[in-house]
């Protein structure tokens, strides 16, 4: 490209030069694809969840500072503007080209970002954004070019996860149960990491949460998707080892795999496991002497729920939706033993329960209440919400389960 300066002044020339650099310069960044109107024009806007959990006014409490997220996903794209500065190195798994830091599709990175993104330059805002993220890149779907199998490097990335630096393992996958992966969990479990996973997305379309690994693992904090009228989302997988409810429904993630821009209409409950991570983070900051086994009980105990029968679980939102500022900025939540898990009541060990060793859910379906509650508190300035339980493929209000046991009973 020829530029033609003229044949003014210097100061002329210098101003004519600047003005073509500049036009120069917007060109490039619209033919690259950059698009940073797209994040400028308001993702954390489109970002519902943080005011409807008070993630804001949780951040002067904690940030999530010292924790690490071990993502076994995709692989996370390091490179994006929220996440400089916020990953570790990992590894990768999978017999496919690239390493942990090569994302396909864009999940591990949405998820990376999701749990622990700084929000810069108009990026995904992390619910604890001074966490770090460790990637494990794992046989998941959307991975090119996959050499073993669409199961390849699952188990070994459960293992490397558990043998990091990390105190959270947020799982993106789901599988049959076998026994090596069965082996992983409990290995993982042994080792003091919190494991998390989304329940699955077919809730509508025939529902294999009970015949899934880790969603239907003992030791596995499974979380349900709820969307911004606070319904249990219809695509939600439902089931006895539910534990959690969070969002997951109309959330701003990246498109693909070139990271161009952002959707904003992603769903599914992978991205609720990741919020319910960084959620987790931010309990755990506050508490760093804490174990899992704590941080865990105590999300539980203080989970949405309306008053009503005790000792019952949901089979939709398990004891209720996530609500870390119940802990951070009310106080509540006992941490009770250190090395008793709170969903099987027994010692942390290798020899954790096995898959059959699960008694049903004690809710009864027709004499609970029929609402759990995210944010019911003064401190939400007023506006309470509520989360009314729609039932799967029905469409009807399900009757939730709403008391709170600190040893999940069907689990013992």
């Amino acid at each position: 490209m020829t530029i033609n300066v003229g044949t003014g002044t210097g100061a002329t020339m210098r101003r004519r030069i600047g003005v073509v650099l500049a036009a120069a310069g917007a060109m490039a960044v619209v033919q690259a694809g950059l698009a940073p109107v797209a994040h400028a024009a308001g993702v954390q806007e489109k970002q519902w969840y943080l005011d409807a959990m008070q993630i804001p006014k949780i951040w002067k409490v904690s940030t999530g500072k010292g924790i690490k997220v071990a993502v076994v996903d995709t692989g996370v794209d390091a490179s994006t503007t929220s996440l400089r500065g916020q990953v570790l190195p990992g590894k990768t798994l999978v017999d496919a080209p690239g390493d942990e830091n090569k994302d396909d599709n864009g999940h591990g990175t949405t998820a990376a970002e999701m749990i622990a993104g700084t929000g810069k330059g108009g990026t995904l805002k992390g619910v604890a954004p001074d966490a770090k993220i460790l990637p494990f890149r794992a046989g998941v779907e959307g991975i090119k070019d996959m050499k073993r199998g669409t199961l390849g490097g699952r188990e070994e990335a459960v293992r490397a996860a558990a043998d990091s630096e990390a105190n959270i393992i947020y799982i993106a996958f789901n599988a049959a149960p076998g026994a090596q992966m069965e082996d992983a969990l409990k290995y993982a479990s042994s080792k003091g990491k919190l494991l998390i996973a989304g329940a699955g997305d077919d809730g509508n379309n025939g529902n294999s949460m009970s015949k899934i690994y880790p969603a239907s693992h003992p030791n596995v904090a499974t979380v349900a998707s709820t969307g911004k009228t606070d319904s249990v989302s219809k695509f939600s997988s439902y089931g006895d080892s539910i534990s959690l409810a969070a969002p997951g429904e109309q959330l701003p993630a990246w498109c693909d795999a070139k990271r161009a821009r952002y959707c904003a209409d992603a769903s599914g409950t992978g991205y609720s496991a990741a919020i319910t991570s960084g959620a987790a983070a931010l309990v755990w900051a506050k508490h760093p002497d804490w174990t899992a086994n704590q941080v865990l009980r105590v999300l539980l105990e203080t989970a949405g729920r309306s008053e009503g029968k005790k000792n019952t679980v949901s089979k939709y939102i398990g004891y209720g939706a996530v609500r870390p500022r119940m802990n951070l900025l009310e106080g509540e939540g006992d941490p009770g033993a250190r090395d008793t898990h709170p969903l099987t009541g027994k010692k942390v060990r290798i020899s954790a329960p096995d898959f059959e060793d699960r008694k049903p859910s004690q809710a009864n379906e027709t004499d609970t209440p029929r609402k759990a509650k995210m944010a019911d508190s003064a401190s939400n300035d007023g506006k309470s919400l509520v989360l009314p339980l729609v039932g799967v493929g029905a469409g009807v209000v399900i009757l939730v389960g709403c008391g709170f046991a600190v040893v999940r009973l069907r689990r013992n």
